[in-house]
């Protein structure tokens, strides 16, 4: 589902922030990103993502290399292929539930299909706020809302950013076991940047990121 070659990544003008020799993630797999603060757990999610370019290596998703691939195809390939659930949940606010996951099926050219987008906020237990504006929803209601979203259009990867920050021990399990769940349902692979240690013992599989240095493959 991904294979990165001698990735390296830095913003414009300033140092390398991400060194990474090679990784691989079979499909329907699950790993987590983990390492220090500033190690670039979030850069490689949004490498693999297609919202940033590496300065330099190669990175494919689903046996598609996305430095081939123009903007404007990353947007629809992500759209297409990889669920994207950040850290701030960016639901859009003058929207409900419903129409959140509406959006995410038009804006890669799919007829809006509310009976599949209602189905997948009652598989993810909001079924009930379909009509709520987020602004109503509680932040776990909230999330789950955001991960219903990255999964309406079934994708083939699923990225989530720090998804357990700030939860207690029983809200982390429930977050955890529903990426996992959900993801496993639909058939997705699944990567994970966090720097939550709860996380390991239901997501063994770790890329460590040390801070600037090369990573090798996991095993």
């Amino acid at each position: 589902m991904i294979t990165i070659e001698h990735l390296q990544f830095g913003y414009r003008g300033g140092p390398t922030v991400l060194d990474l020799d090679a990784f691989t993630l079979p499909a329907k797999s699950n790993a987590l990103v983990v390492g220090p603060s500033g190690c670039g757990k979030t850069t490689l999610l949004h490498l693999v993502a297609g919202l940033l370019s590496p300065t330099r290596g190669r990175i494919e998703v689903d046996g598609q290399e996305l430095g081939r691939l123009s903007p404007a195809a990353r947007d629809r390939f992500r759209g297409r292929h990889i669920g994207v659930v950040l850290q701030q949940f960016h639901l859009l606010p003058t929207l409900t539930a419903l129409q959140n996951l509406l959006v995410a099926q038009t804006i890669i050219g799919q007829v809006a299909d509310r009976a599949a987008a209602q189905s997948m906020l009652e598989a993810l237990g909001v079924g009930e706020f379909a009509s709520a504006y987020p602004h109503r929803l509680s932040i776990g209601q909230q999330q789950r809302v955001a991960i219903a979203r990255a999964l309406v259009n079934r994708p083939r990867l699923v990225l989530a950013d720090e998804p357990t920050s700030n939860l207690d021990d029983e809200a982390c399990a429930v977050v955890a076991d529903l990426l996992i769940d959900a993801t496993q349902h639909h058939g997705a692979a699944l990567l994970v940047a966090t720097h939550d240690s709860r996380l390991r013992a239901r997501i063994p599989r770790e890329l460590v990121l040390p801070r600037r240095a090369v990573v090798e493959a996991l095993a």
